[in-house]
């Protein structure tokens, strides 16, 4: 299993050549942090992982600095997965300019994400994370545990792997035969 980091995908100048994908839920402690701790090891496993590069945050600042929420470490953990490193973070809509694809959680994220992306382009990048899910399911959004028990926890997670493994599923044929991609160069305003 690969071991998770948070940093952000801005602050690595390697990222710069590799696919960017920032998962975001609300305040970024529970759903969000595992999606991005169970895309990177699936990707590791796919092969790919040394083409991507994942981060989570959360729309709200009300948990910058925190780690993930006990609960949700807990379900990791059980399945095998490291999320003990994590610190909450808030996305930052200038943030689009570094992400190749943006993942919300549920549709109250994908409202606010729409928002901040200003440009159709940017708006492109956000996709809802079950809509990657095979067979779909009864909802695209996915529940927030936060005021729940343990057990709504591996239930998020269940559909979480399911999901990341459809995103991995659909970018692992693009990725393993892609040329590596050319660092992003910034220009000063």
């Amino acid at each position: 299993m690969t071991r998770v980091t948070y940093a952000s995908p801005a602050d690595d100048e390697a990222a710069s050549s590799r696919f960017r994908v920032c998962f975001v839920c609300s305040g970024n402690i529970c759903r969000s942090p595992m999606a991005e701790v169970v895309f990177r090891d699936l990707a590791e496993k796919a092969g790919i992982g040394d083409r991507v590069v994942s981060s989570s945050a959360g729309t709200g600042d009300w948990h910058v600095g925190e780690p993930a929420d006990r609960r949700a470490i807990m379900a990791l953990h059980r399945r095998g997965y490291d999320g003990a490193t994590h610190r909450a973070r808030q996305f930052e809509p200038e943030w689009f300019d570094e992400q190749d694809l943006v993942v919300a959680l549920d549709h109250s994220h994908r409202r606010i994400l729409d928002h901040w992306a200003g440009t159709s382009e940017n708006r492109a990048k956000i996709a809802m994370l079950m809509d990657f899910a095979p067979h779909g399911g009864a909802s695209r959004d996915v529940p927030d545990p936060y005021y729940s028990d343990d057990a709504m926890f591996d239930t998020v997670l269940d559909l979480i792997e399911r999901a990341c493994a459809g995103l991995v599923r659909q970018l692992e044929p693009a990725l393993k035969h892609e040329p590596r991609r050319q660092p992003r160069t910034h220009t000063a305003s």
